[in-house]
C-alpha cells in the first residue's frame, strides 16, 4: 500500500469534522459507515476541510495526525488484485443499502455472498468514499443501468477522493495528534457542494451515453460470476 508520509512506516492523514478531536476514541462512531465503524481520514488537506463542512454558516476543523504503519493489516481496495464488486460488496455489507426493485435485491445478495471482503482482520481500510454521488453510482450499476465499465468510470467522477479508515485498537494506538486548520465554511462548503454537483452533471452525461452492450448486474448474477473471474477484471479494472 502505497501512502504519502514522511518516512516508509509513517503517514500524515486529516479528519474534517466540526469538532477539534485531540484523542479518537477506539469503538466509536456509526457502525453503518462505508467500511464500519472507525476513524475516517484522508491524505487530502483539502478534502479534510471539505468534509468538515458539512452545514453552510458552521466552520468546521481539519484535524491532523500522522500514523504508523509498522505492523498494521492493511486492506487497500485501489489495489490491482481487487476491483470495483469487491468494494460494492462491502459497502453493501455496511451501508444501509435499500433496494425496492427486485432484480436490485437479488444484486445486492449476490454481491455479498460472492465478492465480500473480510474486514475484521484488518487494521486499516484505503477505499472509495461512498457520499451521496458513489451512492447514487452503485444504485445504477444494482439497477442494471450501467454496466461494470461504466461503474469504473463514474466512480472517478468529479475527483470526489479516497478515504483512510482506522479500524482496530492497535491503528488508534499508532495514531498521533499533531494540530489542525480551520476550515471555512463560506468557502469549503460551497467547494464541498460543487464537488458533488460536477460529478452528478457528469454520472447524467454517463448514464445518457451509457453502453447497453457492457456486462452488467444481471449478466454477472446469469453466468455464475464468482471473485477472481478474469473476464470480470478485464472488464472493470481496464
Amino acid at each position: 500500500m502505497e501512502l504519502k508520509g514522511s518516512s516508509m512506516n509513517e503517514i500524515t492523514i486529516w479528519h474534517g469534522s466540526e469538532k477539534i478531536i485531540k484523542n479518537p476514541t477506539y469503538g466509536k462512531g456509526k457502525g453503518h459507515n462505508d467500511y464500519g465503524m472507525g476513524f475516517y481520514c484522508t491524505e487530502s488537506l483539502e478534502l479534510a476541510k471539505e468534509w468538515a463542512c458539512k452545514d453552510i454558516g458552521i466552520d468546521g476543523f481539519a484535524n491532523s495526525y500522522t500514523l504508523n504503519t509498522n505492523g498494521l493489516n492493511i486492506l487497500d481496495l485501489s489495489d490491482k488484485k481487487y476491483h470495483v464488486l469487491n468494494w460494492l460488496a462491502v459497502l453493501a455489507d455496511n451501508r444501509d443499502f435499500k433496494t425496492t426493485l427486485p432484480i436490485a435485491k437479488d444484486g445486492k445478495e449476490y454481491l455479498i455472498r460472492n465478492f465480500l471482503i473480510d474486514i475484521k482482520q484488518y487494521d486499516l481500510i484505503k477505499g472509495y468514499r461512498a457520499d451521496d454521488s458513489y451512492f447514487a453510482f452503485a444504485r445504477a450499476f444494482i439497477n442494471n443501468q450501467i454496466n461494470i465499465s461504466d461503474l469504473e468510470k463514474a466512480m472517478r467522477l468529479g475527483k470526489l477522493g479516497e478515504q483512510i479508515v482506522i479500524k482496530s485498537q492497535k491503528a488508534f494506538a499508532q495514531l498521533k495528534f499533531l494540530g489542525y486548520e480551520k476550515a471555512q465554511s463560506n468557502k469549503y462548503y460551497h467547494k464541498r457542494m460543487k464537488r458533488n454537483l460536477d460529478a452528478n452533471s457528469e454520472f447524467v452525461k454517463l448514464l445518457n451515453d451509457a453502453d447497453i452492450y457492457g456486462m452488467h448486474m444481471i449478466d454477472i448474477i446469469r453466468k455464475g460470476m464468482k471473485d477472481g473471474d478474469e473476464c470480470l477484471r478485464k472488464s472493470g479494472n481496464g
